[in-house]
């Protein structure tokens, strides 16, 4: 009898192996087929529906009692929101009690930073440096994925031209060219090797598309531009992020033309799934299937489903409209169950690709956790990505670097000893986490200088309100100190999403802050924190010195006081536009040239200006400024004349003519001068970074081929013309140091 038991035993486990074995040689396609031959209609369904968990809402509270049952029961595919190896290991129990056992998919907005926090990406974008901001994502993803993560909601790669937009901090600014290199850069640094592997999470690219050209600059409204502009300004990056292998893609909020992002067929099947031949998901932003009603664009929730299936929307983030009517859709034949397979291919794909089915609990190991979110490397990474986003905009005198041998430095502003508002818009606040790990400007400096210089501290005023009752004592402690170091801005959550203001002036009396530190006849170093391009033009046209620094994470203190006292020497460009005035937005530097250009400022009547301002920024984009100085010279053209299957390549010698070591991002610009459309007056083209020694010159190279030549024509086809091109090089769009002219023949 036990021989018996023990030979039947053997025949299944032999079975068991063979069948493991048939397994494992099958291709993911293969296993993902095979589970959906084994799902009825309404678990299909449930892979498509993504659900907030119950800690906080990054959208509409949607009030849902069941969420236990639904996901036992296999009607969710997805959660956001959910964080820590505990909390995510506690949902994926309740999936693994659905009949398939098909694990959850945690997603979270891992925006710059999970525990360690870097500089907003705007921010971080004007450091230049695709090795920095792939680092950064890379941290990012190690810290993510050890809580439990499988999936962040970024990059952002959304261009825009406006700072009024809040979202801006998000993005990389107003440069398709740059904004496409980031947006590679940040895809691989959140994917890593390869998906699945333990420190890595799915990228997901948003908001696709052309969210960042949201009329008026305000948030969530719509945008009407030319397909040629849609085409050539807003979807590069997207394509880039896609040729980086991006898992995941998110629609935008907006409409288009009167299409909205979500039920917009030639974006998603068309362009995305067609053109590109994308192969991950589509998830929807929060809610945007239901908001399809509100739009005017469909009569009811059951409609807005057959409308975003339809177009190729995959994932439905909280609005239930898949959930409560994909089942009716198919069973009326207003959709083909084939749509429904597709999007539920897509999304098995990527959690065969993660690794889940494996092991549903593979991210959730705690000590991985506790030692990724407590690793002393993460807070170098972020120090010295804080150090190459913080932008040089004014030294008058070079009162920067300070000596560290100053004796008393008055620091002064509402931001000086502020912990959280360093980290910015979109941080995550850790469960049961502290923020002892986050550096206040004021601790920053008080660790730079140590005992040997006396630091003096004073409020002033609020960063918004209008009681000046703090400037008395302010003035008091100003008057006391060698140097004044004042910290203005914006408050953290005055940017960011829904946070969009007709009036991006310094808030409050903070200006008037700086005039009165200005009176005292003291060197006064101002530092401005914000998450947009900001309109402070007393600050601007009087304060010696000006850093801008944006919000620089959880390292911020000491980042700044590297910079203030020459650790690091700053070399960051701004990567928008800073306008004068709000009049002039939207503002960006490769506008066209129009029939009455302004070519001087003192001639400006009857040409394209305003009468009551300069048709200049404030501040351009590219610029930025170092403490040491940067000659260029010596430039020279391979060739004259180049055919479309030919290059030229362009040298030329950078010198550091300072007295310190620096670093200098340098900027090539082309411009068609004559086309069969207008093109921009100048065109960022390719750009490089590199460190000289003080005295040291180098040689730079640049090549210039038919794609850096080329545009969309009327007919949307993407080549270039025969004719004359300008070649401009220099330390931004506006200060161009070397000039040159060459060709395309036929």
């Amino acid at each position: 009898m036990h021989n018996f038991r023990w030979k039947i035993s053997g025949v299944l486990l032999s079975s068991l192996l063979l069948f493991t074995a048939t397994a494992q040689k099958k291709t993911i396609d293969q296993k993902v087929d095979s589970v959906l031959s084994l799902m009825t209609v309404e678990e299909k369904i449930g892979q498509l529906n993504q659900f907030n968990d119950n800690w906080r809402a990054t959208g509409p509270v949607t009030v849902d009692n069941d969420k236990f049952n639904q996901i036992k029961n296999g009607q969710v595919g997805s959660l956001l929101n959910t964080l820590g190896t505990e909390r995510t290991r506690s949902w994926q129990n309740v999936a693994m009690q659905s009949r398939l056992k098909i694990p959850l998919i945690f997603g979270q907005d891992v925006i710059h930073g999970y525990k360690t926090t870097f500089p907003i990406p705007l921010g971080e974008a004007c450091s230049w440096d695709m090795d920095a901001i792939e680092l950064t994502a890379r941290v990012a993803a190690t810290e993510a994925s050890a809580s439990g993560i499988h999936w962040t909601f970024a990059p952002m790669v959304d261009i825009s031209r406006d700072p009024r937009w809040g979202r801006v901090m998000e993005g990389s600014g107003e440069d398709t060219y740059l904004g496409s290199k980031i947006a590679y850069a940040r895809v691989k640094g959140f994917q890593g090797k390869s998906l699945g592997d333990t420190n890595s999470v799915m990228a997901c690219v948003k908001h696709f598309a052309a969210y960042g050209a949201a009329i008026g600059g305000r948030d969530y409204n719509s945008v009407d531009m030319s397909d040629r502009t849609l085409w050539e300004v807003y979807l590069p990056p997207f394509k880039a992020a896609v040729d980086a292998g991006a898992a995941t893609l998110m629609n935008a909020f907006n409409d288009i033309n009167g299409v909205p992002s979500t039920g917009n067929k030639v974006l998603l099947r068309d362009i995305l799934k067609g053109k590109w031949g994308f192969k991950g998901f589509v998830v929807t932003d929060w809610g945007t299937i239901g908001e399809l009603v509100d739009h005017g664009y469909v009569a009811n929730d059951y409609q807005a489903a057959q409308t975003a299936i339809t177009a190729g929307a995959d994932m439905d983030m909280e609005s239930r409209c898949y959930k409560n009517n994909l089942a009716k859709l198919i069973s009326d034949n207003k959709i083909s169950i084939n749509l429904l397979d597709d999007a539920v291919k897509r999304i098995l794909k990527k959690k065969f690709e993660l690794g889940l089915f494996d092991n549903p609990y593979k991210y959730c190991n705690p000590l991985r956790e506790t030692n990724a979110l407590n690793n002393n490397n993460h807070a170098k990474v972020a120090r010295e990505a804080a150090t190459k986003s913080i932008v040089l905009l004014k030294n008058e005198k070079n009162i920067l670097p300070l000596s560290k041998n100053i004796k008393t430095i008055a620091f002064i502003g509402p931001l000086v000893k502020e912990v959280k508002q360093n980290k910015g818009f979109w941080d995550i606040d850790i469960p049961g986490a502290d923020s002892s790990f986050i550096v206040s400007q004021w601790n920053g400096l008080q660790n730079k200088v140590g005992n040997n210089t006396n630091l003096l501290y004073a409020k002033g005023c609020e960063v918004d309100g209008d009681n000046k009752d703090g400037f008395a004592e302010a003035i008091a402690i100003a008057k006391q100190a060698d140097v004044i170091i004042l910290s203005i801005g914006e408050k953290r959550d005055m940017s960011g999403e829904a946070h969009s203001r007709s009036n991006i002036n310094i808030p409050g009396i903070q200006e008037d802050l700086v005039k009165e530190m200005l009176a005292t006849g003291k060197p006064v170093v101002v530092l401005i924190n914000a998450g947009r391009p900001l309109v402070f033009n007393f600050t601007a046209d009087n304060a010696p010195v000006i850093l801008y620094t944006w919000w620089l994470g959880s390292e911020a203190g000491n980042a700044i006081a590297d910079v203030l006292f020459g650790d690091y020497n700053p070399s960051a460009k701004i990567t928008m536009t800073f306008p004068r005035v709000v009049g002039q937005i939207p503002f960006y530097y490769n506008h066209f040239n129009t029939g009455r250009p302004v070519v001087n400022e003192e001639d400006h009547v009857y040409k394209s200006s305003y009468r009551d301002i300069p048709s200049t920024p404030k501040y351009p984009f590219g610029y930025g400024l170092s403490y040491t100085t940067f000659g260029y010279s010596n430039l020279q053209l391979s060739k004259k004349k180049m055919a479309k299957k030919e290059k030229i390549e362009v040298s030329f010698t950078l010198t550091n003519t300072g007295n310190l070591d620096g670093e200098e991002i340098v900027q090539l610009y082309l411009r068609d001068k004559v086309s069969s459309l207008v093109r921009p007056i100048k065109e960022l083209k390719d750009f490089t970074k590199l460190m000289l020694k003080a005295g040291e010159s180098k040689t730079i190279k640049f090549v210039i081929d038919n794609e850096k030549l080329s545009f969309y024509n009327q007919q949307l086809i993407w080549d270039s013309e025969p004719g004359e091109f300008d070649l401009m090089i220099g330390a931004s769009s506006e200060d161009i140091r070397l000039t040159d002219k060459f060709e395309l023949v036929n």
